[in-house]
């Protein structure tokens, strides 16, 4: 499929949407979140994303494995045209728009914000709990036919009748999933509101697009690091493909799968002033040294159209690659006459000017500045941080007219047990004067400078970067044709016993593929941010025909365990160059579990019954986390619980067969109905006919 024949797919697509919108505006609030990936976030119903949540700056989870692992600051986006009239006939020489939710109303209408998945994820129990139905509200549809794992549409019109569809692909695929494709596509509607009316009929001209991007390294770093590094205070940027050009026309292969001429900005955590120490990677000072921010993030540009009538790539974009201050930019306020001198500013700086002549430049601002300055902010004076800047233009586009831009934003670094490794090393080092090492590099080589010996490790996240990017693009070139992973299993349930926890699921739809392998189960004991280990396998390449459950006999009393269950196959659909060939498997996110599994109490009996809490009082949550939960406790290892109303009618039947002595309920009815205050009689009677009651109360 040629790109002209997509890029006229992609224009059909955006009118339709927008007509079968009719025009309901969203809410410029809303969001939608991804979870499926090692890298995962949400995405603003506005068109970009301030990460500030009135608690600390959330999104670009990498890796979503683990807490406090946040990337993203803020997201400045605009657009700016020149010798422009607005639908009452004023004359702009320049005209801009921010894409912020302060601007909505005014300068931005939001009129689409939707998410599309492949596949109804599975249902995940622990205890009967199902730990994924909050994320429900999450996908409007379900489309078999998409390759990518998720799909986000994003339209907003603008003031200046410009309508931007973005479009975020997001990928499970284990070498694919630390990336999303966002392909941007502005069309000139001529619609400057939420209605369906069309205000203006000229062409824009001269228009131009940026994004000034700020990371802040991961939300714990600017814990270990301090001193306003949770806004990106000390984060420094880089760039790449100055010869683009040069190279364009290069296949990147397994063989040579990182290459520096992609047009890539990125941006990682430097040093802190305020530190005596070298913070590079964020070692935690307070424990082990693990590091805490090996995280190298930003974005490359994957296409460009050169004009509405071309969509060949335009080699020669970005019209601006490189790095900006990170507060210090034009404001457009509300798009009024007295904004034009901030207008012709902005214009100016989407067209490589930065706004400030010390406020912004191309050269690669670490080895540029880093041998001068200690402070990465210190380049510019600008406390705010500094953002990745990559700017478009110009281009004109008459009236239905649309150019596409894509470019792909990932993260990647250090795993987290090289990340221990290193920085258990290193401070060990630090604390034990006169330890020179040797320490080991990345080259083989040795040194025995501690220093140089973490930061060589946490720098190699620019070429696992760069690695990443040309993954995106090859995934791009091939029209998204990356081998796919077999579907994970359809539900997955674990359920804490007396003597052993018992895990089951469903058949993978993916099954009846040619290439299917099998099952594979996971457990991490204690708490589900560590190491997890295969604990049983079945299928292909094992000992073990395939199956639908596994009894973990090992559990210890006491101790929580977590798990997830991936699908895999065979490996033999994995033979393309756009990724390492071998087996691959379903998102370990589909399936793990966020709530401990424990060994449950031992058996009790009918005599010793208890209901807990009772009363019941849904403002007094008796189990953290869930709030509609009630227990009963020590009871027979296997009888039937019905739950009557005072008057006597059955509610809710309960098959307690696990050989514990708890059981639980969620306070629904067999139909799923909510219930309602008031007196409860529990009925339990074991397989040998022998019964108790007990009455409770729930206070809601």
């Amino acid at each position: 499929m040629n790109r002209i024949y997509i890029k006229s797919l992609i224009l059909l697509s955006t009118l339709l949407l927008i007509s079968a919108n009719n025009y309901a505006q969203v809410d410029a609030a809303a969001k939608r979140y991804v979870r499926v990936g090692s890298l995962q976030s949400h995405f603003s119903a506005y068109g970009a994303e301030r990460a500030w949540n009135n608690s600390y700056y959330e999104g670009l989870i990498w890796p979503a494995d683990y807490p406090y692992q946040d990337n993203a600051v803020i997201k400045r986006a605009w657009a700016a045209v020149k010798d422009f009239s607005d639908p009452r006939g004023v004359y702009w020489p320049y005209y801009g728009i921010y894409y912020t939710l302060g601007a909505n109303e005014t300068g931005l209408f939001p009129m689409e914000l939707t998410q599309t998945a492949k596949f109804t994820p599975p249902n995940v129990f622990v205890d009967g709990n199902d730990l994924r139905v909050i994320y429900a509200g999450e996908i409007d549809n379900i489309d078999p036919d998409l390759i990518a794992d998720r799909v986000i549409t994003n339209i907003v019109n603008s003031s200046m009748g410009l309508t931007m569809t973005r479009k975020v692909y997001a990928f499970s695929q284990q070498y694919h999933d630390n990336y999303f494709i966002k392909e941007f596509t502005f069309t000139n509607t001529g619609n400057t509101n939420a209605d369906d009316v069309i205000e203006l009929n000229d062409t824009l001209r001269g228009v131009r697009f940026g994004w000034g991007t700020r990371y802040s390294g991961g939300r714990e770093a600017s814990w270990t690091i301090g001193d306003g590094q949770s806004w990106g205070k000390h984060s420094w940027v880089t760039r790449r493909g100055e010869n683009y050009p040069q190279h364009y026309t290069e296949e990147i292969t397994p063989a040579n799968p990182i290459v520096d001429w992609l047009r890539a900005g990125f941006s990682w955590a430097g040093q802190g002033e305020n530190n005596t120490f070298d913070n590079l990677g964020g070692p935690d000072m307070t424990a082990s040294g693990r590091l805490t921010s090996p995280h190298h993030v930003g974005s490359v540009a994957i296409h460009v159209d050169r004009s509405a009538t071309d969509s060949q790539d335009w080699i020669y974009q970005p019209a601006f690659l490189g790095w900006h201050a990170g507060d210090t930019y034009p404001s457009v306020g509300d798009q009024r006459l007295e904004d034009a001198p901030e207008m012709k500013s902005l214009y100016e700086m989407l067209s490589g000017i930065p706004f400030g002549s010390t406020m912004g430049g191309q050269t690669r601002m670490d080895e540029a500045f880093e041998d001068f300055f200690d402070d990465a902010y210190k380049v510019h004076n600008d406390g705010g941080g500094t953002n990745v800047m990559l700017a478009y233009g110009p281009f004109d586009l008459g009236p239905g007219e649309s150019v596409t831009i894509v470019e792909a934003e990932g993260i990647s670094g250090l795993n987290r047990q090289m990340c221990e490794m290193i920085g258990e090393r290193w401070k060990k080092a630090y604390d034990t004067p006169g330890d020179i090492g040797p320490f080991l590099l990345p080259d083989g080589s040795e040194t025995g400078d501690l220093n140089h010996y973490k930061n060589s490790w946490v720098e190699t996240g620019k070429d696992s970067l760069m690695l990443t990017f040309g993954r995106a693009k090859r995934n791009w070139d091939a029209n998204f044709q990356i081998p796919q992973p077999p579907l994970p299993p359809s539900s997955f349930s674990v359920e804490s016993g007396g003597d052993r926890i018992f895990t089951s699921w469903l058949p993978s739809a993916s099954e009846s593929d040619p290439d299917f392998g099998g099952y594979r189960l996971y457990r991490a004991i204690g708490k589900p941010d560590t190491t997890y280990e295969e604990i049983y396998a079945c299928g292909f390449g094992t000992d073990e025909p395939l199956s639908y459950y596994y009894d973990d006999i090992s559990p210890v009393r006491g101790q929580e365990y977590y798990y997830y269950l991936v699908a895999y196959d065979d490996g033999s659909e994995n033979n393309t160059n756009l990724n390492p060939s071998g087996s691959l498997h379903s998102s370990r996110f589909y399936t793990r579990t966020t709530e401990g599994a424990t060994l449950q109490r031992r058996p009790g009996s009918l005599d010793d019954i208890r209901v807990v809490p009772n009363p019941f009082n849904i403002h007094q949550e008796a189990f953290v986390g869930s709030p509609d939960k009630l227990a009963f406790f020590d009871i027979p290892g296997h009888c039937t619980i019905r739950i009557y109303t005072e008057r006597g009618d059955l509610i809710k039947t309960l098959d307690h067969n696990n050989g514990s002595g708890t059981a639980y309920w969620w306070l629904n009815t067999d139909q799923l109905q909510v219930v309602v205050s008031g007196i409860y009689i529990a009925h339990f009677e074991t397989p040998t006919g022998q019964s108790a009651f007990k009455k409770f109360i729930i206070v809601r």
